[in-house]
């Protein structure tokens, strides 16, 4: 709901708040703790603790409950595919970790698919790493895997997904892992998101990749938090690279800016425990719900076309698809999504990159707000809000 007190904490500082129909994005603070976690982070205020002995007492618990080899918790998904670049390249060599992100007498080059570039993708270099591209805008083959891997070759990085539908045209990561393997280089895999069916929380690790990145806002923990998984030897090496390894051991790895606190690592891990023992049809009728909802006021408005997002899969359930039809309202999907910045309250909505239509998301949304999400988009391409 809007009430007098919404956002008052943001006013008083002079800041506009904004009600969130994105989703779960970084630039609009990304999540919020649910209850569960928040009671841990508070009780984790009791006491201090090492923080390396922490990260390996949390990181059992993530592993075991997951069934992959090990974790590490780590400020974001983005912060872990920083710290597998700098493992993958300096090992356990400790002048190498402080040489870094000067790659002199490493292997640092990781491939990736033309056609799997992304936007997060630049996390993969900030360590010193490389991207080196094969393959061709059109497809992958076998072969071109082959001939790319050379001897500067550390890794090959594969982006999991599985809320689009398959690409034909790119290499899976079945063959990734094989070919990888075979040629004695890492498998690293961006699954931030990847969090359901249960089946795909960490089970590129399980298929055999050497590393995976999660982001745990998605379960309800801190915006600034996820966590790697892989192997024991990829997290054993991350580990060194860490702030903790900076602080403790007195090795300077590039980790040391992308800290945690001890509450954020309790907090991540209540937000586990809560995700794989919640009812998800629950969750997902409550999604769903909240769509229709959102839909509802748009129906039969002439120049609007509307239709739910059927996807169950990863972080953000179900969702609106809005299409404007400017012969009709006068307006584009952009012009909309601009309108409702200006609206009262301000509302947050995008096109995003590659589509042509409004997706919006209940994810960031408190009761109430749906529907008047809807209204507001119902009231500016009929005019009635500007």
């Amino acid at each position: 709901m809007v009430t007098s007190d919404w956002g008052a904490i943001y006013r008083e500082l002079g800041a506009k708040p904004v009600i969130n129909a994105t989703g779960s994005v970084t630039l609009l603070g990304g999540s919020t703790p649910v209850p569960e976690v928040k009671e841990a982070m508070d009780a984790a205020d009791s006491a201090y603790i090492p923080l390396i002995e922490l990260q390996k007492a949390a990181g059992k618990i993530v592993a075991d409950a997951l069934g992959v080899p090990a974790a590490y918790f780590t400020s974001g998904a983005g912060s872990a595919l920083t710290l597998v670049t700098a493992a993958m390249m300096a090992g356990d060599d400790d002048e190498k970790i402080q040489q870094l992100p000067n790659t002199t007498g490493m292997k640092d080059e990781i491939l990736i698919q033309k056609r799997q570039r992304y936007w997060y993708d630049r996390c993969l270099e900030l360590a010193g790493a490389k991207l080196v591209e094969f393959g061709t805008d059109e497809g992958t083959t076998e072969q071109d895997l082959i001939d790319a891997i050379g001897p500067n070759t550390v890794a090959v990085h594969y982006y999991a997904h599985e809320q689009d539908p398959d690409d034909p045209n790119i290499l899976s990561l079945e063959t990734l892992i094989r070919i990888g393997h075979e040629k004695g280089i890492y498998v690293t895999v961006d699954a931030a998101g990847q969090i359901y069916p249960l089946e795909n929380f960490g089970k590129y690790v399980r298929m055999g990749a050497d590393f995976q990145c999660i982001a745990a806002k998605y379960m309800g923990a801190p915006h600034s938090t996820g966590f790697a998984l892989g192997t024991e030897e990829m997290i054993h090496k991350i580990s060194l690279q860490s702030f903790t390894g900076y602080e403790t051991r007195r090795i300077r790895g590039v980790g040391r800016p992308q800290k945690m606190d001890r509450q954020e690592i309790v907090g991540v891990v209540a937000a586990v425990r809560r995700w794989l023992s919640m009812n998800h049809e629950d969750r997902l009728a409550q999604s769903e719900e909240m769509s229709n909802e959102m839909a509802a006021p748009l129906k039969g408005v002439p120049g609007v076309k509307v239709e739910m997002n059927q996807n169950i899969i990863g972080h953000q359930p179900f969702g609106v698809f809005v299409d404007v039809d400017p012969a009709v309202t006068g307006m584009t999907n952009q012009q909309v999504v601009d309108a409702l910045r200006e609206y009262d309250p301000p509302i947050w909505a995008r096109v995003p990159d590659g589509a042509s239509r409004i997706t919006l998301h209940v994810f960031g949304l408190s009761e109430g707000q749906p529907a008047l999400v809807g209204k507001a988009i119902r009231d500016v391409v009929t005019r009635k809000g500007r």
